[in-house]
């Protein structure tokens, strides 16, 4: 009897390891559970937040659709929105909250016609730029431009040097403060006053700092700017910069019509030109290596809308009127007068223009006027433009400058009777 009691308590004796050995293996199955539960929950509420966030930057399904406009009006008026996550998303596609990012690409033939040296040449020019959102009143902007980058007014690349690749360059770079009708920039920024050609060519991207505040009283509309423009800093000589200021107003007339008045003020102060070269100086007249003349520009641009014809077919006319106070010769004036039918905003739309310019040699200044003629200053321009857009995002342009030099004096080997041509056209892709 006492072996049997012995043999069985050895028997549940044995027994003990291998049930405490079973409780551990649950125990740490349990835990392995446990441990991957809570790796599934975070996953899902992962997933939860990146539904979120995407469903946020998708558009609306009843959201209409729509084009950015494709073209430039001849009087192009600085615009103050905050920009961000502005434009329409395809559906199913991802962008960054805050972020908007667009650009263009134009291809464009041009013919010189000029007695003994006919020359046509294939010219490109692609940007692409992005503005980051950082909150209501913040952001900052960049683009990235082709040409050359000691050429403050054109991005266009000529086609040749057996095919070597293209200069690029970052054109801008700033940050932006909005508040109400108050916009400010510090950095290398887009043009912030009403301009034309015939003063400001539309690649130049003024450096400092600018702001401006707009207001609408009744009606009518008010926008004052300042723009102080860093030209070239020099460690030895005094910096060469500009202090610019305007003062712009718009209203309706009568049933139509709407007219602007624009009233600028431009005093160049040109202590430095070390980061200046023959592009820089261009038409104006020189002495001893330096700018003959003072640059304190005075401008007039006056506008008058009609819009009574068609919303296809706005009928605008545009004067604008430069005198320079710091003249040192004669040729101290430039006016242009162009007249113009027609928008470039939608599939199907048509724009034809004339304008007329006569501008004295050193009425402006050179260094930031249009290259759309290779003669910056002292000229007598007849310009005839046609403009379509054929689909979204696309635009044709057809463009013929004929000119020739307005006062003898300065026609630098060029005949004054003799007239030139220039014939432009463009195929620009936007997006």
């Amino acid at each position: 009897m006492s072996i049997r009691i012995l043999l069985l308590a050895a028997t549940a004796l044995s027994f003990v390891p291998a049930t405490q050995a079973q409780e551990d293996r649950i125990a740490a199955l349990e835990r392995k559970l446990e441990e991957q539960q809570q790796r599934i929950d975070q996953l899902e509420a992962l997933v939860a937040r990146q539904a979120m966030m995407i469903e946020r930057t998708l558009p609306s399904p009843t959201a209409p659709s729509s084009s950015p406009p494709v073209a430039v009006p001849a009087v192009t008026s600085a615009t103050s929105p905050l920009a961000g996550a502005t434009g329409d998303t395809p559906d199913g596609a991802f962008r960054i909250p805050g972020l908007d990012v667009s650009g263009d690409m134009r291809v464009r033939q041009e013919w010189n016609v000029v007695d003994g040296r006919d020359r046509s040449r294939t010219a490109v020019r692609a940007r692409l730029r992005a503005t980051y959102r950082i909150d209501d009143h913040f952001a900052v902007g960049t683009q990235i431009a082709t040409g050359d980058p000691d050429d403050p007014n054109s991005t266009d690349v000529t086609l040749g040097n057996f095919v070597d690749d293209f200069q690029a360059s970052l054109d801008q770079a700033w940050i932006r403060y909005s508040n109400g009708g108050l916009t400010a920039y510090a950095g290398k920024f887009p043009q912030q006053f009403q301009r034309t050609d015939m003063l400001w060519d539309g690649d130049v991207s003024p450096q400092g700092v600018a702001a401006g505040y707009g207001a609408n009283i009744g009606k009518a509309r008010v926008d004052a700017r300042g723009l102080w423009f860093v030209i070239d800093e020099a460690s030895a000589a005094r910096d060469s910069d500009m202090l610019g200021g305007q003062l712009a107003l718009s209203a309706p007339l009568v049933t139509d019509f709407r007219a602007g008045l624009t009233g600028s003020y431009y005093h160049y102060r040109l202590g430095s030109v070390t980061g200046a070269d023959v592009g820089d100086f261009r038409g104006n007249l020189l002495s001893g290596g330096r700018y003959l003349s003072d640059f304190h520009l005075i401008e007039g641009i006056g506008t008058l809308n009609w819009t009574g014809l068609s919303p296809r077919w706005p009928v605008s006319v545009t004067a604008d009127y430069v005198r320079n106070d710091g003249a040192a010769v004669a040729g101290d004036t430039a006016f242009n007068l162009e007249f113009a039918a027609g928008r470039v905003a939608k599939p199907g739309d048509w724009r034809l223009a004339y304008n007329y310019s006569e501008v004295e040699v050193d009425s402006v200044l050179a260094a930031f006027s249009h290259d759309n003629i290779d003669l910056s200053t002292n000229y007598q321009l007849h310009g005839f433009g046609i403009g379509y857009v054929p689909a979204d995002h696309l635009q044709l342009d057809l463009l013929w400058y004929h000119y020739r030099p307005l006062d003898p004096t300065y026609a630098v080997g060029l005949s004054p009777n003799q007239w030139l041509d220039r014939v432009r056209l463009a195929f620009m892709v936007s997006f």
